[in-house]
């Protein structure tokens, strides 16, 4: 087993995967990390799921083109509909692909108390049943209550994360997972981090969140340590680009993820 000091390959429809982002830094301080926004064609959720596969094989092949050793796909909207078709595009390659459904799944049912679990996504992630289908395979015992946030994913993406706007919006659109009476919810877009404030003051402190980022970063981790893949100590490199405003991502994002997010490079799809 030789260390690959390739970067990992992660993408999103736009801000929400610097979640991920953000973990693999924290938890994997030398790998180098090569992320993609899809600003310009955001938001995935409300799109058809042929559309989003498509999406997701062009950004696949353009950070495989950049020479990535691993791809993750830091946006549920796109893992529901691309993950088998990513791996099996890829596998003559050697490049793992991990998505942020079944690192989430596991966690909840690792965390909840009664077994009632909520998941919280957007439209599309919600409809295309994939977080039902992972907790049947992976937890069949959770009582699992699923609930669509739409204008969430919106509202992150204009950096306003605590004003009382969002805070009436939650209280409407978690109703259900409250009436539920979960004990454990699942973040399941990588924009919700983001609202982690909020949505905590609307479920109550009884409610553990749980955050797919972060467990998706620890998923890579054991794959990487696993595969001896792991990069040895050095000075990472953190490339970013994005489809959209580079510059409205770079401010956006240096909020979000922090001082790592200086220079984006802008995309244009042809």
């Amino acid at each position: 087993m030789t260390p690959d000091d390739r970067p990992i390959g992660v993408f999103d429809s736009g801000l929400g995967g610097l979640t991920v982002v953000r973990a693999l830094l924290d938890l994997l301080p030398d790998e180098d990390v090569c992320y993609f926004g899809d600003t310009g064609r955001f938001p995935y959720g409300p799109k058809p799921g042929a559309e989003v596969l498509g999406y997701a094989l062009e950004i696949a092949d353009l950070l495989v083109a950049r020479g990535v050793k691993m791809l993750v796909v830091a946006c549920n909207s796109a893992a529901a509909v691309s993950l088998g078709p990513l791996r099996e595009r890829l596998a003559d390659r050697g490049i793992e692909v991990l998505g942020v459904i079944e690192p989430g799944v596991r966690a909840a049912a690792r965390v909840t108390r009664r077994g009632r679990v909520g998941v919280i996504g957007t439209v599309g992630t919600i409809a295309s049943g994939a977080y039902q289908r992972a907790t049947a395979d992976l937890a069949p015992d959770l009582e699992l209550t699923c609930c669509a946030c739409p204008g969430f994913v919106e509202f992150v993406e204009q950096g306003d994360v605590d004003s009382e706007h969002v805070h009436i919006l939650a209280e409407r659109l978690l109703a259900p997972v409250r009436a539920a009476e979960v004990d454990t919810l699942v973040l399941g877009c990588t924009h919700y981090p983001l609202l982690a404030r909020t949505i905590a003051n609307v479920m109550g402190p009884e409610v553990v969140l749980v955050s797919s980022a972060d467990e998706t970063a620890f998923a890579v981790r054991a794959l990487l340590t696993a595969d001896g893949a792991a990069t040895p100590g050095r000075n990472r490199r953190v490339r970013f680009t994005s489809s959209g405003d580079p510059e409205v991502f770079r401010t956006l994002g240096a909020r979000f993820l922090g001082p790592e997010v200086r220079d984006v490079e802008a995309w244009t799809w042809t």
